[in-house]
């Protein structure tokens, strides 16, 4: 039997649905299905992050946003991030998950469901954090390294731990 591959991961700029000015890609940077990727203007991308676009649905980046290096986001389900958005080192998104379905089922072909992230603009999310899917990040919310995020952020809160729990509002 043969197994097709999800592709090289390389690109050129012009495979984008959309791309603004000055975007930066580090050294190794893979991105799959980059027509169904829209970057904003002076995107940051750093050393070795995977974009990994589906056939369906987009990955949307905002204007300024930095992405640090060995980040990886999986826009199955569809992803947006707002503009001046912060994304530290190691950062995970994800947009699909396999769901329960009994002992007798391996869990890898289980069924997969698939829930849209969105991570609005001015948020800093801290190195290592994991997003899952369906989850909504609120206007300059903070995230915490570390930090597993199950559920919707409050805009300006301050999130930390496994899961994420409030800590605090950040000042006005």
């Amino acid at each position: 039997m043969r197994h097709q591959s999800h592709g090289s991961g390389h690109f050129s700029i012009e495979d984008f649905a959309s791309c603004g000015d000055d975007p930066v890609f580090e050294t190794g940077v893979l991105v799959f299905h980059p027509e169904n990727i829209h970057l904003g203007h002076n995107v940051y991308i750093g050393h070795q992050s995977i974009l990994k676009a589906y056939y369906k649905n987009e990955m949307l980046i905002g204007d300024k946003s930095w992405i640090g290096q060995q980040c990886f986001f999986h826009s199955a389900g569809g992803l947006r991030i707002g503009k001046q958005v912060g994304i530290g080192p190691g950062v995970k998104i994800l947009t699909s998950q396999h769901q329960e379905e009994g002992r007798e089922k391996a869990i890898l072909e289980s069924s997969v469901t698939y829930a849209e992230v969105i991570i609005d603009d001015h948020v800093d999310i801290g190195s290592g954090a994991i997003i899952l899917p369906g989850v909504h990040i609120g206007k300059g919310a903070q995230i915490g390294a570390g930090a597993v995020v199950t559920k919707d952020v409050e805009a300006y809160s301050i999130m930390a731990g496994v899961p994420a729990k409030k800590l605090r509002m950040r000042p006005p």
